[in-house]
């Protein structure tokens, strides 16, 4: 960029350009929202002022914005807010960027829970809390724990819990699953989204991915070590009838169904996202076991 006049029109076309040139996803789209951070108005604005002149500091600001853009710094990491279940959430390198496939565990989760009535819910891994805050939320007579094992993920979780107004219905716990809990803590459903990446697919993933948390990413040699542990540990802390849900990887739904059904979880069942692709495990937790003759 030159000392030549810029504008927002003439800056954005120089961008989205220059992000297409060298693979930037959603070249366009990412001109627009770091601008629009930057300039601290909404797209739409922009559009508005297409032909208003960016200061030298503002162009300054902008290019150092591209440069870390470029480096594979992903821009939810840039603005430090992502959009999750229509809610904005606070995000940086301490946690996982939330999905849009996870809105739809949020939403099958939310069938779990009574509108009307009073419920309890566990969130683990809760990493920005974006899971637990939606359902509290959505659902006000629910009591909602939530368990991260990074300090800095449940730091940021209870920023954000009292930025979106839970925070007096959200208990937030550091410590390794289910480990912070009471022995006798039961609830209604149990829902997580864990590391489920294999190991060794790790180094392949995109820049952008890489730079997230690898305590959110590595699921260990198969992508299931976290996913066992929370099958197994969900079946002591859910009340009978009540349902676990979880988000799991695109190759995993044979895997994690069967694991489910040698739980001894009934209804084990996995769902797919709106690309077709297996995303969902679920399972409900016995009502009565019974003396067996």
């Amino acid at each position: 960029m030159s000392s030549e006049t810029w504008t927002i029109r003439k800056v954005l076309t120089w961008t989205a350009q220059h992000f297409e040139k060298r693979q930037v996803d959603s070249p366009r789209l990412t001109a627009e929202v770091l601008l629009s951070h930057l300039l601290n108005m909404g797209r739409v604005r922009l559009y508005v002022d297409l032909d208003r002149p960016l200061s030298k500091e503002e162009l300054a600001a902008y290019r150092a914005l591209i440069e870390r853009r470029m480096a594979g710094e992903p821009t939810q990491y840039l603005t430090g807010t992502k959009e999750f279940y229509n809610r904005p959430f606070k995000v940086d390198a301490r946690v996982l960027i939330p999905r849009p496939e996870t809105e739809l565990l949020v939403e099958a989760a939310l069938h779990a829970l009574p509108k009307d009535a009073p419920s309890r819910a566990l969130d683990v891994c809760t990493g920005s809390g974006c899971i637990a805050i939606s359902l509290a939320a959505e659902r006000p007579q629910a009591s909602v724990t939530a368990t991260d094992l990074s300090p800095g993920a449940c730091a940021l979780a209870r920023e954000n819990a009292e930025a979106l107004g839970v925070a007096g219905r959200l208990t937030l716990l550091q410590g390794d699953l289910f480990a912070p809990l009471p022995p006798d803590a039961r609830f209604a459903l149990v829902v997580s989204n864990p590391p489920y990446i294999a190991s060794g697919e790790i180094p392949g993933l995109s820049a952008e991915v890489r730079r997230e948390p690898p305590l959110a990413l590595d699921g260990g040699r198969d992508g299931l070590d976290l996913i066992r542990r929370v099958i197994q540990g969900a079946r002591r802390h859910l009340e009978p009838g009540g349902l676990l849900a979880m988000e799991i990887g695109e190759t995993q739904g044979a895997a994690v169904k069967e694991l489910l059904q040698a739980a001894g979880y009934e209804n084990a069942r996995v769902e797919k996202d709106l690309e077709r692709r297996d995303r969902l495990a679920f399972g409900t937790h016995p009502v009565a076991t019974g003396p067996r003759g």
